[in-house]
């Protein structure tokens, strides 16, 4: 693909122009390429979207949170065509939608401004040694994805995820430079966006395995759309559940309550049968007394 043709601002002009302005946009700049080695495996396609389902920071409104995953990332105003692909990063405090209205092609870092604020890449055999910041270049050559993260756009965090030791790395930016954080156990907490980014061993996309994804201050997985939904169901159900049970409860209970007033009305009622024959048995012998000329009332002096 041919790219534009772009000059650089004037000095003597009287109003600067803008990279933004000048250099080219997404829309110019190419977003694939086959050639590049180490392209993505099926986990390099699934492992991304779980985290980008998950990358929720509660400190930035949806409209200024971006993710993506295996696009170009182009980094350099003075070399146009210079870029990198990370397996997945993220940034806050931009729009959602390159100038709030498309869907990114790729991402320029001129036209965006914002850097990312985490990157994360997954290790092949061969791209390895330059995702650790182990391999070298000559003069010549673009940067390496090490210094580009580090040097270049100084994104934060730097993680890197090795699928086949199940193992997670985590770099932070210290006075430049990226340091390892020692991590006690597989998780890295980033504070400048309320989240924090583990190993999570579960079902995903019908494959049960280690998978990266967010996770939440106290420490709760962050759900995905398809469990947040399935949550929602089991949630419903359970109170749907709890409610029957109580109605269930309160039927009883006026079932009880209505057996115990029936046992009450029998009760009174046999109270009353016995009163009555009582009464009757009482009538009949004082009607014997009067029939033998015996006042009944003298008999109670």
């Amino acid at each position: 693909m041919q790219l534009k043709q772009f000059k650089y601002p004037i000095e003597q002009r009287e109003t600067p122009v803008s990279p933004r302005e000048t250099l080219p946009t997404m829309y110019d700049l190419p977003s694939e390429n086959p050639e590049e080695p180490g392209l993505p495996d099926e986990f390099h396609y699934r492992q991304p979207p779980l985290l980008s389902l998950t990358f929720c920071p509660p400190n930035y409104p949806s409209e200024e949170i971006f993710s993506a995953g295996d696009m170009n990332l182009y980094y350099d105003g003075r070399h146009h065509s210079w870029y990198k692909r990370p397996d997945w990063f993220g940034v806050v405090g931009v729009s959602r939608l390159y100038d709030e209205k498309d869907l990114r092609l790729s991402y320029v870092i001129w036209q965006e401004v914002v850097a990312p604020t985490v990157v994360v890449e997954l290790l092949s055999p061969g791209t390895e040694k330059e995702d650790l910041g182990r391999s070298t270049r000559l003069s010549n050559q673009p940067p390496t994805k090490w210094e580009v993260y580090e040097q270049i756009l100084k994104v934060p965090y730097y993680i890197v995820f090795d699928r086949y030791t199940d193992t997670l790395k985590a770099f932070e930016i210290r006075a430049g430079f990226y340091q390892e954080i020692e991590l006690k156990e597989p998780r890295i907490w980033m504070p400048q966006l309320e989240l924090g980014l583990g190993l999570w061993s579960g079902e995903y996309e019908g494959l049960n395995r280690v998978w990266l994804r967010w996770y939440d201050a106290e420490g709760n997985w962050i759900l995905t759309p398809t469990e947040q939904a399935q949550a929602n169901f089991e949630a419903e159900r359970q109170r749907a559940e709890t409610e029957r049970q109580r109605a269930e409860a309160e039927r009883q209970r006026a079932e009880t309550e209505r057996q115990r007033a029936e046992a009450e009305r029998q009760r009174a009622e046999t109270e009353r049968q016995l009163a009555e024959a009582e009464r009757q048995k009482s009538q009949r012998l004082e009607e014997l007394l009067r029939s033998h000329g015996i006042d009944p009332n003298s008999l109670n002096g």
